[in-house]
């Protein structure tokens, strides 16, 4: 019994652990070269499952910016306001910083006139060097400060912790790079679900809502951004399913390619107008000024050219203004549309060839592309759908799309996909594919170069994710490297096909340890690679395969167990654990003769045959060591993560109490300008203050106000603390007793009244609730008088003393008694009326009646027999007896 008791509680424990909604959301991140945009999936009740989460100035875009200024850290909008008078400490294009060269770096960011101080780290790559002239960060970290930022805004907009993300990457970002955003990810504490291409969240917001059973379309994503342009062919189609035994229609589409330029983008355009700018102002100054040689001029510069080129997208003129330019020279100009695109010719041309190069490779014709869909920044210039128009023969070009939020919004419908806690309704298949083929090659002593040694491991636009095998005959130690396929098509900055280099050990060592036996066949090594759905390639793991043969004794078959089974060589698969041990450990094929043999003995009456010789062959599996060396632009290694995690936690915690300050330091303020306005303007204070304690109080408020903008300038958060719980300690009092002036009298004729209710109540209870015992109502008066009894003593004694001085009693105090009287009350209207006592006759079988008739007699319903139904228990024992 008690374990049935147990089961039945652990199943309603776990029913109800079900039925229990478990609030969790996922993120996507689409970080750019500018800026960042974050997406929160939560399922929250009367909310939408799918929002764009706002930052702190209630924008739904942020800078994605980090400036170390004063020993403070900033991020996003903070930073951003510092670009034009500190240039040199606000570091951007952070995420187009990692897995590149030192080189390309310098270049870059000299193009763009940012005057970073730049280091050369012990990965070749770029470090940066902050304002205090001894740190140093890498693009990881500084990228992992902006991961971080986005992984706040999605949990303070969805008000529950985020951990899970998926972030969004440019199609042409290669190895280095997909590696580099992943390791940002964890030093920012964010478990990074996927990697996804831009090109597909924005597939993904395209077709979520759409239906394409009765038709299957070609659309053609152009996405121009602030760094690069790319153009994707996207496949949209629907198949048809079983899902719960109903024929049902799922959507889905497939990537079939993607071009880009990495180099054209909205800020290309900008520098255009930056360079002209900066001659036009070099003439109207002259004397041999170049503004260009002052970071700050030109961080001035290029945000006034940005605001231009903005106007110039809806007028045909934009003027620009900016005050002291440089050494107190303001600069004043415009400039026409028609010019800007001038100056700009060359871009529109190669706008257009990542299309000409899909229409080429895909046989497609511009009619037979169903959309034109544009998103990103750039697509705003007139003259550019202008010149997409004109390629494409079109009279207008589709706008669906939002075109700044489309990635970030279909990235959040990956996001929930992969989530275990959250699932949508809306379905929608995504079939990407790898932007980069991928091959293998094979170097070592005496392996011969042929085919086998450099193989294609992925073509270009396979699907993701996949797994991989490949098997080569050799016996001794060699290295396995991995490359792009093409010499033409490699990520930005890198100047090498190899980006990988593995060195396996331990084949030559096997080989020789087996070498003495009878090989089967020579010995191979066994290569397992994955491509991830992040699109990074990867050798997961290496085996060594040895077969050899022996011949063994084994006990000779009987004649009929020979005839019914095909005599054929006995395989035997060993793992490595069996390498090392005896022959007589590894279980024998001879057994299981032997025991067919046993098994027909006692039926065929057979003899013992004596033993024969039987081939048997064994494999061994014995796994190979990889050790990766570093090659190119090389990941962090794991002592760089952690010590760039321990940095990050430490500016995150620098960061939690800088913000607590200004809060405190915020709180103290307006409690010391909000406390003099309430002692202005509130009359009723003198009711209950004496003028002695208000006088003392304003002195105090002059006291911690002065301090507050003196030595408080640079205070911590426990000072501000304890200053503003100083200032309480003095002012809670007489505002308390300010509250209870009114607060005091209505709560205690709230209970007058409801005791004078009362008395309805019970009198009710007597007329129409007559089960309700005396004591009941007894026990509810009592209180009722108690609850009278001291509110008058209370009164009484609130009378006898001064407003100015601590209340005889407070309004909670009879809140909180008439609540108790008011529980009490209802409890015992609650008191259900008691069911009628029903006297069920007791029924007699016939065996019962034949042997105990005079007990029987006391129970029959025969009207004449009135005497024995009267019987007393006395007698009713006395005949039970006989």
């Amino acid at each position: 019994m008690s374990k049935m008791l147990f089961r039945l509680g652990l199943m309603v424990f776990l029913l109800l652990l079900m039925s229990v909604p478990l609030r969790s959301a996922v993120s996507s991140i689409d970080l750019g070269s500018e800026w960042i945009k974050v997406a929160v999936v939560n399922l929250k009740p009367g909310q939408a499952p799918i929002s764009i989460a706002i930052n702190e100035m209630s924008k739904r875009k942020s800078p994605a910016l980090v400036a170390f200024h004063a020993n403070e850290r900033l991020i996003g909008e903070e930073a951003a306001g510092l670009v034009a008078r500190y240039p040199d400490k606000v570091y951007s294009q952070v995420r187009d910083l990692i897995g590149k060269p030192f080189a390309h770096v310098k270049k870059f960011i000299d193009s763009l006139y940012l005057p970073f101080n730049v280091v050369e780290d012990s990965r070749s790559g770029i470090g940066i060097r902050i304002d205090d002239g001894v740190t140093v960060y890498s693009p990881e970290e500084l990228t992992a400060m902006i991961l971080g930022y986005g992984l706040k805004l999605a949990e303070f907009h969805s008000k529950v912790p985020v951990k899970d993300a998926v972030i969004t990457v440019p199609p042409y970002f290669g190895q280095a790079e997909r590696k580099g955003l992943l390791q940002a990810a964890q030093l920012a504490g964010l478990n990074a679900l996927s990697l996804v291409n831009e090109h597909s969240g924005a597939a993904l917001q395209y077709g979520i809502d759409k239906d394409f059973s009765n038709g299957s379309r070609h659309v053609i994503f152009y996405d121009m951004g602030s760094s690069s342009t790319y153009a994707a062919l996207v496949y949209f189609s629907a198949y048809n399913t079983k899902e719960y035994g109903k024929t049902v229609s799922v959507n889905q589409f497939q990537i079939k390619d993607v071009r880009w330029d990495p180099e054209l983008g909205g800020q290309t355009m900008e520098l255009r107008l930056v360079e002209y700018f900066a001659n036009e102002f070099n003439k109207q100054v002259g004397n041999g000024i170049d503004v260009r040689q002052s970071p700050k001029a030109m961080a001035k510069l290029k945000k006034q050219v940005k605001r231009t080129k903005e106007i110039l997208s809806a007028n045909t003129a934009a003027p620009i203004s900016v005050e002291s330019l440089l050494d107190d020279h303001d600069f004043r100009s415009t400039i026409t549309r028609q010019k800007f695109e001038e100056m700009c010719d060359d871009l529109w041309e190669r706008s257009i060839i990542p299309v000409k190069e899909l229409l080429k490779h895909s046989g497609l014709k511009a009619d037979e592309i169903y959309a034109f869909e544009l998103i990103g920044g750039g697509t705003r210039v007139p003259k550019l759908q202008a010149k997409l128009q004109e390629f494409l023969g079109r009279s207008d070009v589709d706008r669906h799309l939002d075109a700044d939020e489309a990635t970030v919004l279909g990235a959040s419908l990956h996001a929930a996909n992969l989530s275990d806690g959250i699932k949508l309704n809306r379905k929608l298949g995504m079939i990407d594919g790898s932007m980069y083929g991928f091959m293998m090659d094979l170097d070592g002593p005496e392996l011969v170069k042929d085919e086998t040694t450099t193989q294609l491991l992925v073509p270009r636009m396979k699907k993701l994710p996949i797994k991989m095998f490949r098997s080569i005959t050799h016996n001794n130690d060699f290295t396995v490297s991995l490359l792009y396929e093409n010499e033409d098509l490699l990520p930005p900055g890198v100047t090498s096909r190899t980006f990988a280099k593995y060195a396996l050990s331990g084949l030559a060592d096997a080989s020789e340890k087996y070498m003495s036996r009878n090989l089967s066949s020579p010995v191979k090594a066994n290569l397992h690679f994955s491509l991830s759905r992040s699109g990074i390639l990867s050798l997961d793991r290496a085996d060594a395969v040895i077969e050899i043969s022996e011949w063994i004794e084994v006990p000779k078959k009987n004649q009929t167990l020979e005839n019914t089974n095909a005599s054929a060589p006995l395989n035997l698969t060993v793992d490595a654990d069996y390498a090392n041990s005896e022959a007589s450990d590894v279980p024998n094929p001879a057994d299981l003769t032997t025991k067919l043999v046993n098994s027909t003995e006692n039926n065929q009456n057979t003899v013992d045959l004596g033993t024969e010789k039987k081939l048997k062959k064994r494999t061994f599996r014995i796994p190979l060591k990889i050790s990766e060396k570093s090659v190119g632009s090389a990941p962090l290694s794991e002592d760089s993560l952690y010590e760039g995690k321990l940095r990050l936690d430490a500016l995150d915690s620098k960061d939690a109490e800088r913000r607590r300050t200004a809060e405190l330091k915020n709180d103290l303020e307006g409690y010391i300008y909000a406390t003099r306005e309430k002692l202005d303007y509130l009359d009723e204070l003198q009711k209950v203050s004496s003028s002695e304690q208000r006088q003392s109080f304003i002195e105090k408020l002059d006291e911690v106000q002065d301090w507050l903008y003196t030595d408080g300038e640079d205070a911590s958060a426990t000072q501000f603390q304890e200053r503003l719980d100083q200032l309480k300690a003095i002012g809670d009092p007489i505002f308390f007793r300010y509250k209870e002036l009114t607060a005091r009298p209505e709560a205690s004729e709230n209970a007058k009244q409801y005791l004078s209710e009362l008395q309805e109540i019970v009198s009710g209870w007597e007329s129409k609730k007559p089960w309700i015992s005396k004591e009941k109502i007894d026990q509810v008066l009592r209180e009722a008088e108690n609850l009278k009894e001291w509110l008058n003593d209370k009164e009484a004694g609130q009378q006898k003393i001064s407003a100015s001085s601590t209340p005889a009693y407070t309004s909670q105090e009879v809140i909180d008694k008439l609540l108790d009287l008011q529980d009490k009350v209802a409890s015992t209207n609650r008191i259900p009326k008691p069911k009628p006592k029903v006297e069920k006759p007791t029924v007699k079988n016939e065996t019962d009646s034949q042997t105990d008739e005079p007990k029987s007699s006391t129970t029959s319903k025969d009207e004449n027999s009135e005497s024995k139904k009267e019987e007393t228990a006395e007698e009713s024992a006395k005949n039970d007896e006989l």
